[in-house]
């Protein structure tokens, strides 16, 4: 592109006007987003090129930014759920299970251990569904579609599992303070029951098209490597930070919701690249079928799915038409006049990404004072620049593919 093309101030125009290659051949600016397909989301880089490889990249966020964090302090805490579902909308449960727990760790609140199991259970189907978008995505990046259709009907199996719980499938708006809106029915379980079955032989094979495939190889090895040392720096968590080989994971160190009941592996790899994510991410996808199987084997008896907290909790609708009681609860809470701690208090969760956080200061009104997202995708996509400098333009859509930057988490 000719520096004609570029506004006058623009940084790389005189870079491309003083800067010439030993031919004599200019260097060039390509827009990569906010549209591109190949972006995975609705931001921008702007490249300096010379030919396909990429001497320097300007990021660029914010085209769809939703004020989430500012909306959420003119909202109640149990209205601020379906802010959440909007963020990472590829595993919406966690971010639902993340904030639920930040207010009852305010509150003070002791969930029943088997509304704490179901908990894990969904948040670990989110996880699955999370690794399934973004291992298939990368396979068609690198020009395999075989392996994301494949694998995508199972995507839709667990959103039929979410749909018997709470009746939404994508933005799942699931639970409230203290656990779930309602039982899961027996449909839940044998739909649970069935997915355990096919999956995993699904998931096996979905492995083998690619972990050994000599396309799929080349493209992914040493290809956006970042080491252990710069990825903390950065501020990395979760399986973009273990496949660099930092085994750091939210539920191993802070546990939450009995994860500490459960036995399981954090895979790791070693040198951080396109090759070690993928293969981290299939890794935690067998870490969570386990992890489920042992919450239904360890699943405590009684249908306890929420705790006795009716300051907090909504009553059932039913009750609300029949019952002065839970009308006045009804009205206590949705009008805001039972008081909350004054407090500080910061909740993380290990979510599809890595920690997602939940920063909460709190006056005793009905809602939030100040609430921060720890979103990571806003943290990974920091580092993009960095891990693109010197590739290849076809290498950049993987890289940004292989860190699963999802734009709604971006732009909270």
């Amino acid at each position: 592109m000719s520096e004609l093309l570029l506004p006058p101030e623009h940084r790389y125009a005189k870079i491309i006007k003083e800067r010439l290659n030993d031919d004599g051949s200019e260097l060039s600016v390509l827009n990569l987003g906010p549209t591109h397909p190949a972006t995975h989301g609705i931001f921008q880089n702007i490249l300096l090129m010379d030919g396909e490889k990429i001497l320097e990249a300007e990021p660029t966020i914010g085209y769809i930014h939703r004020a989430f964090e500012k909306i959420a302090e003119n909202r109640p805490f149990y209205q601020i759920t379906p802010l959440t579902d909007r963020m990472n909308y590829c595993s919406s449960p966690i971010n639902n299970m993340g904030w639920w727990m930040t207010v009852e760790k305010l509150l003070g609140i002791e969930v029943p251990k088997r509304a704490q199991y179901l908990r894990v259970i969904v948040m670990e189907l989110a996880r699955i569904t999370d690794h399934i978008i973004c291992n298939g995505i990368l396979g068609v990046d690198t020009g395999a579609y075989t392996g994301f259709l494949y694998v995508f009907q199972f995507r839709e199996k667990i959103y039929e599992i979410y749909e018997e719980i709470c009746g939404a499938r994508l933005t799942t708006n699931m639970g409230r303070i203290g656990g779930f809106e309602r039982d899961w029915s027996p449909e839940v379980f044998k739909k649970l029951d069935k997915f355990l079955e096919e999956f995993p032989p699904v998931w096996e094979e979905f492995q083998n098209l690619f972990e050994r495939n000599r396309i799929f190889l080349d493209r992914t090895v040493n290809v956006g490597g970042i080491t252990a040392e710069k990825a903390m720096a950065y501020g990395f968590t979760g399986p973009n930070l273990r496949a660099a080989g930092v085994d750091y994971d939210v539920r191993v160190a802070q546990p939450y919701s009995s994860y500490e009941d459960f036995d399981f592996i954090v895979p790791v790899g070693k040198s951080g690249d396109t090759y070690d994510r993928f293969c981290v991410r299939n890794a935690e996808v067998w870490e969570s079928l386990s992890i489920i199987r042992q919450a239904l084997e360890k699943m405590p008896p009684g249908n306890e799915y929420h705790a006795e907290v009716p300051d907090y909790y909504l009553p059932p609708k039913e009750d609300v038409y029949t019952s002065m009681e839970s009308l006045i609860y009804h009205f206590k809470i949705v009008m805001g006049e039972v008081p909350v701690p004054v407090a500080e208090i910061y909740h993380p969760v290990e979510g599809g990404n890595g920690e997602l956080g939940f920063y909460l200061v709190t006056d005793g009104s009905r809602t939030p004072y100040r609430l921060h997202f720890r979103r990571p995708c806003f943290i990974y996509y920091q580092a993009f620049p960095e891990m693109i400098k010197g590739a290849m333009l076809s290498d950049a859509i993987i890289i940004l593919s292989s860190l699963n930057v999802i734009a709604g988490e971006l732009d909270a």
